[in-house]
């Protein structure tokens, strides 16, 4: 048996200081530690910069990883690459990795356990048929030339018992695997790479609604003391970014966030993942800077004949978020148009039509249209879209989710009992099928509360409209929006305000700016509920952050700057008098 490393440039972690405690492991203390060993350790230097500055023939930057495996040593230093790519998420890159380790040494049953990962997406989506076909086969020629190693076994063996066909339950399924990889992790405590899939198998048993946070507090727990240990493990690092994608956590996620760009920019969502905790915590220039530098890496993956390209979506979608709530406005809707073509140029591919990401194109298609009319308050465009007839269903509900928005807020109340009415026609849809289980989870819940109260709200009941935004912000307040979306807190201030109550809006806006920091629509309206109660100065201080963080409005012709502008003019104006 033997072990390769495989690593990819490192340096010292940035420090910030988290914001909660950990039961049993402070964060904040593992990052005195980081910080103590990189001022005393010289750590050559790492690539957060665009991927395209290097040359193909320099080191890959995907983090470091030494996975033990009984394989050929020919084969090793590969292996440990495959499953870097594995934490990476990487997959179309990790799956033909393996493959070859597997052309090179047939005997390596572990290069078996790697391709069935490959199609494993935990906490992406459930396997399909396909994906359960590929696992399964892969898992029973691993186990038809057993590993050398006990620990290799288990590995195999866990997995097995999650792609076994015999009728159990998906819940089922994947808490007896994360129950395995916990046994495995007991069992060699000091394997990184055990820890870490242990601590993502937790997130992905995560039931869609379990709303308590207690998985992402046991994956942090686990996760702490090996990022302490082993800063540059990419599995580590990424899975605490996931375990923290949540307010309550966010700001814990930020020292992990900020490093994880620095040890894996070569690996598209890898250079994204910073984006989720800098979302969390409206850093929309880190955000920006982050997701930039993704979408340069699947240019560069796409320009060298890898699969990364496919992931500049995700990208993009977190970049018009973050290009919305800065004001930058301009680079939002050139964003929209590239990823447009973009989509056009993937859709047309040969070979494209059963890759997993064919389904996600209408979803983009859809969301950045929305996400532009809904920021920027255009309820006439947003109420007017369309959803795409041959998208699934649980794409096109999001336009209705829109619509129902907007047709609140234009009162159009037959049109908004319209939208609802297919939208719950759709939801019917998604219970037939594979996905069933977005119907029942917590975002699915919150999101028919939201709508429930602009179509009441439309109607003119405004008691009922404000009691079903109110329960839907309750329940996103437990477990947080989408690092992409609009906090339902904000919408029940935006109800207030409308209402002509602006003290119960600021205090809802206030409520939403804890959990959801620096967004355009929220600093702004919190301003102007506090000009409308007479708290002038309150009001100064939102105007006064919005526009430091929208570059005074430089990029954007939204005439809430201009409000802000003059607010603001006009106090000084007083002050002066």
């Amino acid at each position: 048996m033997g072990e390769s490393a495989y690593t990819i440039g490192s340096r010292g972690v940035r420090r910030d200081q988290g914001s909660c405690v950990m039961q049993n492991y402070s964060l904040r203390r593992w990052i005195m530690l980081i910080a103590l060993v990189g001022s005393l350790v010289p750590v050559p230097g790492a690539v957060f910069a665009n991927p395209a500055s290097r040359d193909r023939a320099a080191a890959e930057h995907l983090g470091t990883v030494s996975f033990a495996v009984s394989c050929r040593s020919a084969v090793r230093e590969q292996f440990s690459r495959g499953v870097a790519l594995l934490h990476d998420f990487w997959y179309d890159e990790a799956r033909p990795q393996f493959e070859r380790i597997l052309a090179r040494d047939p005997s390596c049953a572990m290069a078996h356990w790697g391709v069935a990962m490959s199609v494993f997406h935990q906490i992406w989506d459930r396997p399909d048929d396909p994906a359960i076909a590929t696992a399964a086969r892969e898992l029973r020629a691993a186990r038809a030339r057993p590993a050398k190693t006990a620990r290799e076994r288990a590995f195999i063996a866990a997995l097995s018992g999650f792609f076994d066909a015999d009728g159990r339950s998906y819940a089922t399924r994947i808490e007896t695997y994360s129950a395995a990889m916990g046994e495995i992790f007991a069992r060699y405590p000091n394997d990184i790479d055990a820890g870490a899939f242990y601590a993502l198998s937790m997130l992905a048993a995560e039931r869609p609604d379990d709303t308590s946070l207690r998985q992402e507090h046991a994956a942090v727990r686990i996760l702490t003391p090996l990022f302490g240990a082993h800063p540059d493990h990419p599995g580590v690092v990424h899975y605490i970014i996931h375990a923290c994608d949540t307010p309550a956590l966010a700001a814990d996620g930020l020292v992990a966030a900020r490093h994880y760009g620095t040890i894996a920019g070569s690996a598209p969502h890898a250079a994204h993942m910073p984006g989720h905790i800098f979302a969390r915590l409206g850093l929309w220039q880190e955000d920006i800077e982050a997701n930039r530098v993704s979408v340069e890496a699947s240019k560069f993956a796409e320009a060298h004949g890898e699969s990364g390209a496919i992931d500049q979506f995700h990208s993009d979608d977190f970049l018009l978020y973050a290009y919305l709530q800065s004001a930058q406005d301009e680079s939002a809707r050139a964003m929209i148009d590239e990823s447009s073509g973009l989509i056009r140029h993937f859709s047309a591919m040969t070979g494209m039509a059963d890759h997993y990401m064919m389904g996600m194109f209408p979803y983009y298609q859809s969301k950045l249209p929305i996400f532009l009319a809904l920021e920027t308050r255009d309820w006439k465009t947003a109420a007017e879209l369309e959803p795409i007839s041959s998208a699934p269903p649980e794409t096109q509900t999001q336009v209705y989710w829109a619509r129902v928005i907007a047709d609140g807020h234009l009162r159009r109340a037959d049109r908004a009992a319209l939208d609802l009415a297919a939208h719950d026609a759709l939801v019917e849809e998604i219970k037939k099928g594979r996905h069933a289980y977005y119907a029942d989870s917590t975002g699915a819940r919150i999101t028919r509360e939201e709508m429930l109260g602009w179509a009441a709200f439309a109607a003119g009941a405004n008691d009922a409209a404000i009691s079903h935004m109110g329960a839907a912000a309750d329940l996103q307040d437990r477990v947080g929006q989408g690092e992409v979306d609009i906090p339902a807190r904000e919408m029940l201030g935006d109800m207030l305000l409308e209402l002509g109550r602006p003290g119960p809006a600021l205090a809802e806006y206030e409520r939403s700016l804890q959990l959801s920091p620096n967004r355009f629509n929220g600093l702004f309206s919190a301003g102007l509920a506090a000009e409308g109660a007479g708290d002038r100065a309150r009001a100064a201080g939102y105007y006064a952050t919005l526009l430091r963080l929208t570059d005074g409005g430089a990029h954007t012709a939204r005439a809430e700057i201009a409000h802000a502008r003059d607010a603001l003019a006009a106090d000084a104006s007083a002050s002066l008098r």
